[in-house]
């Protein structure tokens, strides 16, 4: 078996407004960046619309529906834009992440990387925020658990912000393990440690500035053995790269080595507990370079296991 790269050219038509972070060229940087290990490339489908409504309430689709633009910029708030292109691209990537999940459960990859965009997991029941419209990592985990029968998943977020629509998403879901590495204080404010779901959520939030070792030990104190315990018959990662030191919306300090090591660790516990089988979306990083080496990276360690 290898790792799937899922994507889809309709995820570059997702336009946002100039100087926007969250633009086009990260999925062209990142896709260059990924070129080198040759991952068989699978086109992201449409999401069907009872996915959507697994996570979101029809409300929620038909408000982002109507909001959609005939012709340049809807913003729903101060950082999330809607061009002509956005409401396809946010099908595909919710879709992008349902096939991931197929394809691994079917045994056609091992692993699968999800690298579209827009991201997902900032986008809570009714509320689309921070870069996000639909919860896209959420809507997997829910596929797999209903769809493929499973009993038990996890989703571990090291994007420098925290899931605060994965974890509205999933909170009351027990078969759902959610656990998030993030800087505090930062963008969107949620994340403490208290908040902890039905026993399900694990909040690890990190200083500004923390570096390599902070990240390790938490990961190795806190969230490795929780995923451990819940033993996941599917591991779910939201991989946002933005914890990156190079990255201008953050001040933590990792490296492209960090991601790595911690996807080493994931895929560890996925052989352990879950047949190997790994799904990871694509979340945040807004330096152009930093991104493309980390999802190199993160890749690189995906396909070195896939083969394994």
């Amino acid at each position: 078996m290898t790792t799937a790269l899922i994507t889809h050219t309709d995820c570059l038509a997702h336009v946002t407004p100039p100087g926007h972070p969250e633009q086009v060229a990260r999925l062209d940087s990142i896709l260059a960046a990924l070129a080198p290990l040759q991952l068989p490339l699978t086109q992201a489908p449409l999401a069907a619309e009872d996915d959507i409504l697994r996570a979101h309430p029809a409300a929620h689709l038909q408000t982002i529906r109507e909001a959609a633009p005939d012709e340049g910029w809807r913003s729903l708030d101060a950082d999330t834009h809607m061009s002509v292109g956005t409401l396809q691209a946010a099908f595909r990537s919710a879709g992008g992440a349902v096939k991931a999940v197929d394809m691994v459960m079917a045994g056609q990859a091992q692993n699968a990387f999800v690298a579209t965009r827009p991201p997902g997991h900032h986008a809570e029941r009714e509320t689309a925020m921070g870069f996000c419209f639909f919860g896209n990592v959420a809507i997997a985990a829910k596929h797999a658990l209903d769809h493929h029968g499973l009993s038990r998943v996890a989703i571990v977020d090291f994007d420098v912000h925290h899931g605060n629509g994965t974890q509205d998403l999933v909170e009351d879901d027990a078969r759902i393990l959610f656990c998030s590495t993030h800087q505090m204080p930062l963008y969107p404010g949620t994340g403490h440690a208290h908040e902890t779901g039905v026993g399900n959520v694990l909040n690890v939030p990190l200083p500004d500035g923390a570096g390599s070792k902070a990240f390790r030990a938490a990961m190795e104190t806190h969230v490795l053995p929780r995923v451990a315990a819940h033993k996941p018959e599917l591991l779910l990662i939201s991989a946002g790269f933005d914890a990156h030191a190079h990255d201008p919306l953050a001040g933590m300090m990792l490296t492209e080595d960090d991601f790595a090591w911690a996807t080493t660790k994931i895929c560890d516990l996925a052989e352990e507990h879950a047949g190997g089988r790994v799904v990871s979306c694509l979340e945040g990083g807004y330096d152009l370079e930093a991104l493309g080496r980390s999802a190199y990276a993160h890749a690189k360690v995906l396909k070195e296991r896939s083969n394994g």
